[in-house]
């Protein structure tokens, strides 16, 4: 089940307050500012910035 819309409305970057892009699959958020993309771990965004993964890394994995 994707993130509710209303969440993802309100949801920022925790690192820099900076808007995020949503991808449904996989299911990430993405900070384009802070080059970092945050998980969604069963319908819960992971949004710790020591929790993220480099955009790079992320890029190579799929």
């Amino acid at each position: 089940m994707p993130v509710p819309e209303e969440l993802r409305q309100i949801l920022v970057c925790p690192q820099c307050k900076g808007e995020l892009e949503y991808r449904e699959t996989p299911e990430v958020f993405i900070c384009r500012a802070c080059r970092l993309v945050y998980r969604v771990e069963d319908d819960i965004p992971i949004m710790l910035v020591e929790e993220a993964i480099p955009l790079e890394e992320w890029e190579k994995k799929e």
